[in-house]
């Protein structure tokens, strides 16, 4: 089998898409992806599994914290809300560092954050420290929105891009179902109420671990190449596409229109008529998912428990704090399982069904789930159960086969090269708005209006989300991301 390099200098992704021959000219049709490709996918997967674990066990700590701390509404809004926050300013104030300072700096740099504020929370002295701290672990994850997506797409094949960004993607809902597992295991073995200190503690050595690995991680070609940096980009590229035999057996890479160097780009270019569209797609559509994935994610442990009843209504003493959280968060732990199955069913069909047809089915999705647990509140016993934990459970599925997953591959895909980056921050920090309101409403909310009235504002976003994801539409499966340049 035989390459089709030769001496002339050529792009970088040409030599990331290459396909080898057979002797005849005959293409092969596979490139296994090599040691360092993996290796860079799986370290981009950490930022996604610990978001997904530290906003869903935020959802298991919270009932501790508040009775540790004696918080009111507002301040467990806060609590609720903090890392939410730091995702927002993180995704556009850090993420667009990477353009300025390097993927590889910025991948390392963001844990490294989000390491410290991790492990000054489990010391954490009062409830405003704790809000500090999960504000900081935000920012960190932040960053890691547009970074982990460059990362990724910028080192693998063009033809693998939407199943390993979504499949990296996947991992916020495996941290979410570690996070609440987590949870209910240190609960269970629990006899006061600073058990929330060690939930937060086991992400440290593996986030630890993860730093480590990013150490030895190739930095990204395309952005050495966009400094004019390509020697440097010829020696990564080389570390990155490095096999046993090797192939190719050298790297001459040329400056070309897409990868020179230019300014960063502004944000006023996503608001002009040719590239509107695609910012209005990219961002309301994910704010609105947000509302009720961020909400019913952070408080399930807190619905099902008011629902159900299966508690003490009034906590006596710490054994019935511990408890009634312990009954919730079982119930959360079995929900948060239809996540994972729903990003799978969407990596397998993103690219099959198309991300619009996904991303509208996935909302109307939502709306019928979250309907079935506000009927449920009207009826009595089994059927009450059924309904709550069937409509959540389909309300899991949808939105990570939908709407949850879609979003986030849709934003990285829509805008042209030049503001792709800039694009994807924004929405990413637009989506977060939806987020932290919803964490910081939600408990109060549940008091002032009833769980029932709140379902059926969620139910109405989703609906809407639908409607706004079909007028604004642009379908990217299967298409040339350089073909909306144009």
């Amino acid at each position: 089998m035989s390459a089709t390099s030769d001496d002339t200098a050529r792009s970088v992704q040409s030599y990331i898409d290459e396909t080898p021959r057979w002797p005849d000219g005959t293409v092969t049709g596979l490139v296994p992806l090599t040691a360092m490709q993996w290796r860079i996918w799986l370290l981009a997967t950490a930022g996604k599994f610990f978001e997904g674990m530290v906003v869903f066990m935020t959802g298991v700590a919270l009932p501790l914290i508040v009775a540790e701390f004696a918080l009111d509404d507002v301040q467990k809004g806060v609590i609720g809300a903090s890392v939410l926050a730091g995702i927002l300013i993180g995704a556009s104030l850090l993420g667009s560092m990477a353009d300025s300072f390097g993927r590889k700096r910025m991948f390392i740099i963001e844990l490294v954050i989000f390491a410290a504020f991790l492990l000054a929370l489990t010391f954490s002295t009062s409830w405003i420290w704790i809000a500090i701290f999960l504000f900081g672990m935000g920012t960190a994850l932040g960053c890691d929105y547009p970074t982990a997506h460059l990362v990724i797409s910028e080192s693998i094949p063009s033809k693998d891009r939407g199943k390993l960004v979504l499949g990296a993607f996947a991992f916020q809902a495996v941290g979410a179902l570690v996070g609440t597992a987590v949870g209910y295991l240190i609960l269970a073995n629990a006899d006061d109420l600073t058990a929330w200190r060690w939930m937060y503690a086991t992400a440290i050595v593996p986030a630890a671990l993860v730093i480590i690995g990013r150490f030895f991680v190739s930095d990204s070609p395309h952005w050495l190449v966009s400094r004019g940096r390509v020697k440097e980009a010829e020696h990564e590229v080389a570390r990155l596409l490095k096999r046993n035999p090797a192939y190719p057996k050298s790297v001459k890479l040329k400056l070309s229109k897409e990868h020179e160097h230019t300014k960063g780009s502004s944000y006023i270019a996503l608001f002009k008529k040719k590239n509107r569209r695609a910012t209005i797609l990219a961002s309301v559509p994910w704010f609105i998912q947000d509302l009720a994935t961020y909400g019913i994610g952070i408080f399930t442990p807190t619905i099902l428990a008011a629902t159900i009843g299966a508690g003490s209504s009034h906590p006596r003493n710490v054994a019935d704090i511990l408890n009634n959280d312990i009954i919730a968060t079982k119930g959360a732990a079995f929900l948060d399982i239809l996540l994972v199955v729903g990003v799978l069913f969407a990596i397998f069909l993103a690219d099959r069904v198309g991300r619009i047809k996904l991303q509208i089915f996935g909302f109307i999705g939502c709306a019928v789930g979250l309907g079935m647990a506000a009927l449920s509140l009207n009826t009595h016993g089994s059927t009450e159960t059924w309904l709550l934990f069937g409509g959540f459970m389909l309300f899991n599925f949808m939105t990570n086969l939908g709407p949850n997953a879609q979003t986030y591959l849709i934003a990285g895909e829509v805008f042209p090269t030049k503001i792709r980056g800039t694009g994807a921050g924004f929405a990413a920090s637009f989506a977060k708005i939806g987020a932290v309101l919803t964490a910081f409403f939600f408990p109060i909310l549940l008091k002032d209006i009833g769980i029932q009235a709140l379902l059926m504002c969620l139910i109405v976003a989703s609906l809407i989300g639908a409607v706004i994801t079909y007028a604004y539409r642009i379908e990217t499966a299967g298409k040339n991301l350089e073909d909306l340049d144009s």
